[in-house]
């Protein structure tokens, strides 16, 4: 999984921006944290961790955490800001998370990553193996619907690798996604032995609206990310 250069080079850039825009801030984070169970006391596998945002929340609310990322200098801020407090290493995830045990973590979370991976059954195969019986698997992705805007065939049940120019950090970067269905997505929830318990497709915040009335429209009538809760079929 090549990380995007938001992700390395512009790393900090990133973790600023991320502080209080539209879609992370002000979207993403309150939506999946809407969904978050009780974590205190509770081992949370924080995958795509980034600069550590969820793992701060998650610390704070009593968790033991572990943070994962393929980016050395997102792992790096994280280390920096809580040290030994939060175990954290460098990891593509979707090669495997040989070092968690079998049965391990009570919660899994992976904001916003999994649509920068090519093949999710492995993925979700894994997180289905370092789970608790009764653990959860919580994460938020691209809504296909928004993807397909972007769709270089036009044929929406095609896995595609799609290119788009964000501006999140406040120069224009090129950041690639997959694309794929939701019959794809869902798929590869079920072979790996999960089942979906809650799904979602966030609801935006009315300080979004003071902010900017165009994005506060646009998320009340196009869907833009989903956030899916899973548990094992044990």
């Amino acid at each position: 999984m090549k990380k995007a250069p938001m992700y390395t080079r512009y790393a900090r850039e990133y973790e600023r921006a991320i502080e209080d825009n539209i879609y992370n801030a002000r979207f993403e984070r309150p939506s999946l944290l809407s969904m978050l169970p009780d974590v205190a006391g509770r081992s949370v596998l924080d995958l795509g961790c980034g600069p550590g945002v969820y793992a701060e929340i998650l610390l704070q609310r009593g968790a033991e955490v572990t943070a994962v990322d393929g980016s050395s200098e997102m792992v790096a801020r994280v280390k920096e800001k809580f040290g030994s407090r939060i175990k954290t290493y460098i990891r593509d995830v979707s090669e495997g998370l040989p070092q968690e045990a079998d049965f391990s973590h009570d919660l899994v979370i992976c904001p916003l990553a999994v649509h920068y991976i090519e093949e999710l059954t492995p993925l979700f195969q894994e997180i289905y193996r370092v789970l608790k019986h009764d653990g959860t698997f919580l994460f938020s992705t691209h809504h296909p619907m928004m993807d397909f805007q972007s769709s270089p065939s036009g044929n929406y049940f095609r896995r595609e690798l799609v290119t788009e120019t964000w501006d999140t950090i406040g120069n224009p970067v090129d950041v690639q996604f997959y694309r794929r269905s939701l019959t794809e997505l869902f798929g590869s929830i079920t072979e790996a032995g999960l089942y979906i318990s809650n799904f979602s497709e966030g609801i935006p915040d009315k300080m979004i609206e003071e902010v900017s009335p165009a994005d506060y429209q646009r998320l009340s009538k196009l869907p833009t990310f989903m956030f899916i809760e899973c548990k094992k079929n044990n």
